[in-house]
């Protein structure tokens, strides 16, 4: 087991290839612990390399809107009111803090996502 950090666009393909090698490694034997070492540096690697950015807060909403077969009128229940739904969807009325966490609460949409400029 040779282990270093990953630092390149070459270290990250050898540290690829290695991890497809060796990636049907029982826990607990060397290869193992070498195939968790390395899941760690290439994790770390792409999340500084390849980072993803939030969705846009509207677009989150809607999306999980249709995961959970909401309409507007649910949204409208979480909100309070049909027509700041309405407003909401449309662009026309901006997330207030209190929004947030209805919508975060009620839709499971982190608050992150939420507070975000749009």
């Amino acid at each position: 087991m040779n282990i270093k950090p990953i630092k390149t666009k070459n270290d990250y393909l050898a540290a690829i290839n290695r991890l497809e090698f060796i990636f049907d490694a029982k826990a607990g034997t060397k290869e193992g612990d070498e195939l968790e070492l390395l899941g760690i540096l290439i994790e770390k690697y792409e999340s500084d390399h390849f980072p993803i950015e939030y969705p846009d807060p509207i677009e989150a909403i809607k999306f999980r809107m249709e995961q959970m077969g909401f309409n507007q009128n649910d949204l409208a229940k979480v909100l309070g009111l049909k027509s700041r739904a309405s407003e909401i969807l449309n662009r026309k009325r901006k997330l207030t803090l209190e929004m947030i966490r209805q919508i975060h609460l009620a839709m499971g949409i982190p608050t992150q996502v939420l507070i975000q400029s749009y």
